[in-house]
Parts: C-alpha cells; structure tokens; sequence
C-alpha cells in the first residue's frame, strides 16, 4: 500500500511549494474576489464509500482528490470488489463493481493519516472474507477507536486493536456485519457513528444504533444521512439518540455531486475578516448541512457582514470584536477563528472543544503554542481557549503534520509581516491546491509566498 504523497497523489501536478521546507507569506492590503474552494472533503469520502458498497458504477463529481481520499481509493481497490478511477483535473471519481468478492487485503491497509476513512473502513472489513489489518501513521496510531470496537461486536463484526490500547493497527474478521442493534458512545467522534450507518446498508438485518450519551460534532451525521438519501437509503432516527437502517434497501449508483468544502471555505473567509476585504464562494448556500457554514454566522457575530444566497457565500469584513461561543459543532474551523480573534479587539472564548485535542495534532495546544509565538495572550482549558486580540508578530510556525494549522496561519501571514509556515505540503491532505487558490486573492499575477 501508497505510504507517501508522492505515492499516494502521483495524479497531482503539485507546485515547489508543496515539497518545499517552509514558506514565507507575503501580506496583502486588501481583496474582493470570487474563489473556487474544491470539493467537500467529508461529502468525497462518505460518497466514496458509499459507492463501493453499491454494487453499481458510480460518478461523483467535484469531488476532493485530495491525501484523505486517495487513501480510501486504494483501500477499496485493495478489497477487489471495486475499480476506482480518480481524475483530478475533472475533479470526478468514478467506482465500478469487479464482480469479484469483498476479500481482506493480505497487506495492512495503511491510511497515513485519514481518519475519517480508517473510521469507515473498520466497519467495512466487518463485509470482508477474512481478516483485514488497519494502519497509520504515528499520530494515527495514538488515535482511539475503542468507542467503535465496543459497538461492532453488536453487529457480528469482530474487531480489535491490535496493542490493546484502542488505537490502530486495528484487525477486523469478516465476513460479518449481519446487523443487528448495538449501543455506541458519541463523545468522542461522530465518525464512529457514521460509519455504523454507511455499512449498515450492506447488512442482512435491519441495524438500529442507539447512542448512549451526547453525540458531538452532529452536523457530520445529518451530512451522512443526506449522502445516504441522495443515494436512495432512508435512516429512521430518533433525533440523536437512534438510528435505524432497515434491511433491504438498495444503495443506488450513478451521478452524484459534492458541494465545495465549507472547511477549505473557512481560510478565505478568514482573509476577509482580516483584511476587511470581500470573497464570494460560488457553489455552497443557504442548503448546506456543512456544519463548518456556522463559521459565517460567527464571524458576523464579530463585526463581518455577510449574503448567503441558495448557491453562494459573500462575506465582508469588519471591525472585528471578541466574542464567546460554543464550537462543538463545527471542531474543523477553530483553528481558522482562533487566528482571526488574534486580530479583534477584546477577547474571543471558544468553548466545547475537547475533540481537537485527538485530531491530527492536538489542536487546542498547537494553536495556543502558535499564537503565543505571535505575541498573541492566550489562556488554554482542557476543552476550551480564550484569545486577546492585539497585534501579532511575525513568526516561524510549527505546522505539526497538520493541513489546518498550516493554512489557518498563513491568513495570519497575510496582515503580519515575517509569518514563515514549515512543511506548507501538509495541505495536500484536504486542499492539495490551497497555495495556489490563496494566489488568486492577488491583483498582480504574483505568488502569496516567497
């Protein structure tokens, strides 16, 4: 299996930009532009999946061709039951049936550093003729999973870290998931929930899922369930607290379209808040159930305006003040508000975020160690930040293997002169073209960086 993003995205003609060591952001006055965010990542994963399980071809198009879902492309190739076919240029993916049987991979499935498709790809080696074996890298590896091996045994489907720890190598036997009831906690990730749902479609039984406590990060499951509908698989539910897929529904194929990916939106929604320039976001509105759109909705709340049409976002901004608000439901773009608060006037409390301390990095001490570099005071809670805007400074910055701290500071290097981001190719894990698309903010045809 692809261990690298050469290996993995060898689709993707990538600028210097994405191998190079660091980047230095050059700031901007001011901007109003319209820009093209790609395809929503979570959309391009559940339909990804989605569409092995069908049994039929199908297209999904604007779809993110990004590391997430190149991972999850080659683990379903590595099952034989599919062909999937990426072209990244047209932005369309397309899965077609072998004909052939769900058989374990004999190689671990190494997913770098995916975790919404590891999370989705246990519950489908339950579907598997014999055992699969799921990986990642380091950090993936100190991931819990636990929450989900306690709920499959429900189902029939046998699985269990490896170690011991909850955490991949996980080792699932199929094939398995007949169905069933089980009852799964969803205080750590909604993932593990959606994924329940997903494989659900392919088990004998009807498959009822009851959630035990407060289920986080909800609007990830609504997301699961529009993928399931618009795919022809209805979910009987009792707001958060069940779920019922009923046995014999059939997962349709054909066409399918992913709007853009409210959390890629976020950066150039940030810009314009920084900057007090304007963007337009053509393809994503008023319909979306992207939890990630409440970004808007705050940065109003902080002095932005903002138009949001059937199928576009424009937000302007403003003179930006602090302000206090729970983000549970939209964990991605924290870091993306934590960096414009660095620049209101006054204090910004972001609340309920506990979840980002087991995301790709531990969000919450990254940010707060990143903006501290910057000159920014910032106070750190188990589950919570507090952010005095002033000015920032300059600074190196530690991007920790993570797309989101990345891009989220390189908005910051657009207002503050001297902010320098290393490894600036950990983007290509949700938005491989982000450097490029920040280009488009300028009038003059030169590069955001140096």
């Amino acid at each position: 299996m692809p261990r690298t993003w050469g290996e993995v995205l060898s689709s993707f003609e990538t600028d210097l930009r994405m191998k190079a060591e660091s980047v230095t952001i050059r700031p901007l006055q001011t901007f109003d532009k319209r820009v093209k965010v790609l395809g929503s990542k979570s959309y391009s994963n559940r339909y990804l999946a989605l569409a092995a399980l069908s049994g039929e071809a199908t297209t999904i198009e604007g779809a993110l061709v990004c590391d997430d879902t190149q991972y999850l492309a080659a683990a379903l190739r590595a099952f034989g039951h599919v062909e999937v076919d990426i072209d990244a240029v047209a932005e369309r993916i397309t899965v077609t049936p072998t004909g052939r049987p769900m058989v374990a991979p004999a190689e671990e499935v190494y997913v770098g550093a995916a975790g919404t498709p590891i999370r989705f790809l246990i519950s489908m080696a339950g579907h598997a003729e014999g055992t699969t074996v799921l990986t990642g890298t380091k950090r993936m590896q100190e991931r819990p999973m636990g929450s989900l091996l306690e709920a499959l045994p429900g189902l029939g489907v046998t699985a269990e870290a490896v170690r011991g720890n909850g955490s991949p190598p996980i080792k699932v036997t199929g094939p398995s998931f007949r169905g069933g009831s089980t009852r799964i906690s969803g205080a750590v990730s909604s993932q593990f929930t959606s994924s329940l749902l997903v494989n659900a479609t392919c088990a004998e039984q009807d498959t009822e899922v009851h959630v035990i406590d407060d289920l986080i990060s909800k609007p990830y499951v609504e997301m699961t369930i529009a993928a399931l509908a618009e795919m022809g698989v209805v979910v009987e539910r009792e707001g958060y607290t069940r779920f019922k897929v009923a046995a014999g529904q059939k997962l349709r194929g054909g066409t399918v379209n992913v709007e853009p990916d409210a959390s890629g939106m976020s950066y150039f929604l940030a810009a314009a808040a920084v900057l007090g320039g304007t963007v337009t976001i053509p393809g994503i509105g008023s319909d979306s159930k992207q939890g990630d759109v409440g970004l808007v909705d705050a940065l109003v709340r902080m002095g932005c305006t903002a138009e949001i049409t059937d199928d576009s976002i424009t937000l302007s901004g403003g003179e930006l003040q602090g302000i206090d608000i729970d983000m549970e439901t939209m964990p991605d773009v924290v870091p993306t508000l934590a960096v414009v608060a660095a620049f209101a006037q006054g204090t910004t409390h972001i609340s309920n975020i506990a979840s980002l301390r087991i995301k790709e990095c531990d969000r919450i001490a990254a940010v707060t160690t990143e903006l501290r570099k910057m000159g920014i005071s910032v106070e750190e809670f188990p589950d919570a930040m507090t952010i005095t805007g002033g000015t920032p400074r300059g600074a190196v910055i530690d991007t920790y293997d993570d797309h989101r701290i990345a891009m989220c500071f390189a908005i910051a290097g657009l207002r503050t002169e001297g902010v320098v981001i290393k490894d600036p190719g950990c983007v290509a894990k949700s938005f491989p073209t982000f450097w490029k698309t920040l280009d488009s903010l300028r009038d003059d045809n030169t590069t955001s960086t140096l």
